[in-house]
Parts: C-alpha cells; sequence; structure tokens
C-alpha cells in the first residue's frame, strides 16, 4: 500500500503473548523473522517488512471461530498476502518442522475470483495467523 504521495505504507501490529522467549523462538526462529528492537517485556519483528511488536501480557484470552469455504476461522487473527512460492516454501518448512496447522494448507475459494492458498497457525501464546497466496492478487478486495 502507498500513501497519498507514493511512499510505501507499513503496518504495525502489538499483540499479547504470554512468554517472550517462546514467542521470540516461534517469530525468530519457524517463522525466521528478524528481530528489531527489545526490552524485557516487548520484542519488535521484522514481520515479512511490517513492524510485528509482542508485548508481554499473561492475562488469559478465549478466542472464538467463523466458518469459512468448511473451515473454522479463528475471528481474531493477523496475516500476510505473500507471493505463491514464498507462501509454498513456507508452507514446506513449517510441514516439515511438524507445525501444529489450525488450518493446514489449502486451497479455499476454488474457481472463484478469491481463489487463495491459505493456512493458519498459532503462536506459544495462541495468537492465530493465517498466511495466504491468492491465485490472482489483483483480486484481494474483489466480492
Amino acid at each position: 500500500m502507498n500513501d497519498s504521495v507514493g511512499r510505501r505504507v507499513r503496518f504495525h501490529l502489538a499483540i499479547p503473548v504470554s512468554d517472550l522467549n517462546a514467542a521470540e523462538a516461534f517469530y525468530g526462529g519457524l517463522l525466521g523473522c528478524p528481530t528489531g528492537r527489545r526490552d524485557t517485556r516487548w520484542i519488535d519483528f521484522d514481520f515479512f517488512d511490517h513492524q510485528l511488536v509482542i508485548h508481554l501480557d499473561t492475562a488469559p484470552s478465549t478466542h472464538g471461530t467463523n466458518p469459512v469455504d468448511g473451515e473454522n476461522v479463528p475471528v481474531r487473527h493477523f496475516g500476510v498476502l505473500l507471493d505463491r512460492d514464498t507462501w509454498q516454501k513456507l508452507a514446506d518448512r513449517l510441514s516439515a518442522e511438524n507445525a501444529d496447522f489450525l488450518i493446514e494448507p489449502t486451497l479455499r475459494h476454488r474457481g472463484g475470483p478469491g481463489e487463495q492458498a491459505v493456512f493458519f497457525i498459532a503462536d506459544p501464546s495462541g495468537n492465530a495467523l493465517e498466511f495466504k497466496s491468492m491465485t490472482h492478487p489483483e483480486n484481494v478486495f474483489v466480492a
């Protein structure tokens, strides 16, 4: 996304985690996101060229789901849209690491304008992440 003068816009997202070390191993290790600034209660990551900040928060929470194309999609989630090659390499790497998928890598909305490869995983604190790759990226907002 670009701003009104054509500069690339990155998102900043802060999420709660219950264990900084486990979250760092997940985001920095398993997903391979470079680490940025840090403190005793938070860590910045380069999450596919966006700023993700994990903040220590030990308060428990619950998360519901909604049905989407035959799957129970976590209502509270975030993620990225990747090109198909990057998506496939990540899906293959996570499968090889025996990652616990909330939703296994699959092709959703087959044949429609919103056709996409998608999978969901959760970090060690239960935050749901969606990784998708649009078959036709120009259709990302097509109804």
